[in-house]
């Protein structure tokens, strides 16, 4: 997320639609419409949050339909939009549920799913923010390990007598005798042994900071806790209900703790995350998860065009049009019980997505089409995209390909004449077969830097251009017979 320019701390008034869509065209080359779109609806959020409290809760969110074939950046502009403001999003696939009555997953369990998503978001901050002290702790019982204080000890030397203390120590074969007071000399020597572990204690607690005990092993006790693993059938919520017991069995169960010879390396980062789950507050995280799913959550169903069935009366169309069905009240708003609480969908925002080149939007129901006012066409990319796609973004794929290499000691540079030349092919061969999209990059990089990737150890210190003639050796011949390129490109 630091790496799209704004952090999650950024507040939401600094996100403006322009501010949005300039994050956006970092990563996606085009669609400007569809960027607009989603921009104003994530703007519309803050929007509604200055709103006095009678009116923000009527103001509900628009809904986007996505219309555009695979690989166009659709899936991709929702990912990086919950990225900008780390908000809790999940993405699915229509098809993955049924109508209730088939076999499949209910479409109850996409919110609980992104509840879940929220809760491990909260959480990961949570821990952030206590990193810092749990670190101390960690190292404290390091230290702790490995000099003892020896506090308990004196403790026990320095317990008063008492005729209760004798008659127990008789019964049990301890001494008879009562322990000397102890005289202003032994006190003295007390005095110095005690500041002596203080600054042996001190010296030892300042290496094990600094790291210069790193490789000494210590045996620690560490938390072990183990719920047995459990599987139970209903009709709806099965992985629900499976975890609700998984849990409710763990906390009953009390956590057994267990030695292990350790790194002090490995230790302090053991330590270190066991103290940091013990500073946070597990029902702020829980009331947090809620609170951000439900104001902040985003659902992105792709294959939305597969279940776009109506009336057919029998066979799949019924489950088809059950899904759709099904969904309404989803998104539309309604109250979904998870294992952390109820969670109200209301102002959770849907974006779903198809390429409707089969079906078309107008073969939804028409419940879930008025549940999806916002509509966006993404176009088909072309030659000039995929020119862009290859250079642009900050995540493009020539750049990947060459920091990868770099780790194998080899320089890899690309021409401009080579990313002409890969444009071309990626365009010619989305023509020849099915048009992936961008995806199409990938495969022809892939078989391009084949033989390097390969040979890349051995290639220390080496310079790769690789230009047009280079291109055209290696995918020309591919690229030019439709048939192969149906299954290699």
């Amino acid at each position: 997320m630091a790496e799209s320019g704004v952090t999650s701390g950024s507040g939401s008034e600094e996100l403006t639609p322009a501010r949005i869509v300039e994050e956006l065209d970092k990563f996606i080359i085009g669609q400007s419409d569809a960027k607009r779109a989603v921009a104003v609806a994530l703007r519309n959020r803050y929007r509604r949050r200055m709103l006095p409290e009678d009116l923000r809760d009527e103001v509900i969110p628009k809904n986007i339909l996505m219309i555009g074939p695979t690989g166009v950046g659709k899936s991709e502009i929702a990912r990086r939009l919950a990225a900008l403001t780390s908000a809790p999003f999940i993405k699915i696939e229509a098809t993955k549920f049924t109508e209730v009555g088939y076999v499949g997953r209910d479409v109850d369990s996409v919110v609980r799913d992104l509840v879940q998503t929220a809760y491990r978001l909260v959480e990961a901050e949570k821990l952030e923010a206590v990193a810092a002290e749990a670190r101390e702790r960690a190292i404290d019982r390091i230290v702790d390990i490995m000099q003892p204080s020896g506090r308990s000890s004196e403790t026990h030397e320095h317990q008063p007598t008492t005729p209760f203390s004798m008659t127990l120590g008789s019964i049990f074969g301890g001494a008879t005798q009562p322990i000397k007071p102890p005289s202003d000399e032994d006190t003295g020597d007390d005095q110095k042994q005690a500041e002596r572990r203080v600054r042996i204690r001190k010296r030892l607690r300042e290496q094990v900071a600094a790291g210069l005990k790193d490789d000494e092993k210590i045996v620690i006790e560490v938390e072990h806790t183990q719920t047995p693993s459990l599987q139970v059938f209903s009709p709806q919520g099965m992985e629900e209900m499976a975890m609700d017991l998984q849990s409710t069995l763990g906390n009953l169960m009390p956590g057994r703790r267990k030695q292990r010879t350790l790194t002090v390396r490995e230790a302090r980062e053991l330590l270190q995350q066991e103290e940091a789950r013990s500073l946070v507050d597990r029902d702020a995280i829980v009331r947090e998860a809620v609170h951000r799913t439900e104001q902040d959550g985003i659902i992105f169903i792709d294959e939305i065009d597969k279940i776009a069935g109506r009336e057919g009366g029998h066979g799949p169309d019924v489950s088809r049009e059950g899904v759709q069905r099904d969904l309404l009240p989803i998104i539309e708003g309604s109250t979904v019980t998870t294992k952390y609480g109820s969670v109200r969908t209301d102002h959770v925002l849907f974006i779903c997505a198809g390429a409707f080149n089969i079906s078309r939007p107008s073969d939804l129901i028409p419940e879930l089409q008025g549940r999806l006012p916002i509509r966006v066409e993404l176009q088909s990319l072309g030659e000039e995209d995929f020119r862009r796609i290859l250079t642009e973004p900050r995540n493009a794929l020539t750049k990947q390909y060459s920091a990868l290499l770099a780790t194998e000691g080899l320089v890899v540079t690309f021409t401009e004449d080579a990313i002409n030349e890969l444009s071309g092919i990626c365009a010619q061969v989305n023509q020849q077969s099915e048009n992936i999209g961008a995806r199409r990059l990938h495969t022809i990089m892939e078989r391009l830097l084949e033989e390097v990737s390969f040979d890349a150890p051995d290639l220390e210190d080496t310079t790769v251009v690789v230009d047009a003639a280079y291109v055209r050796e290696r995918l020309q011949g591919i690229a030019g017979d439709s048939d192969l390129s149906r299954y290699i490109l």
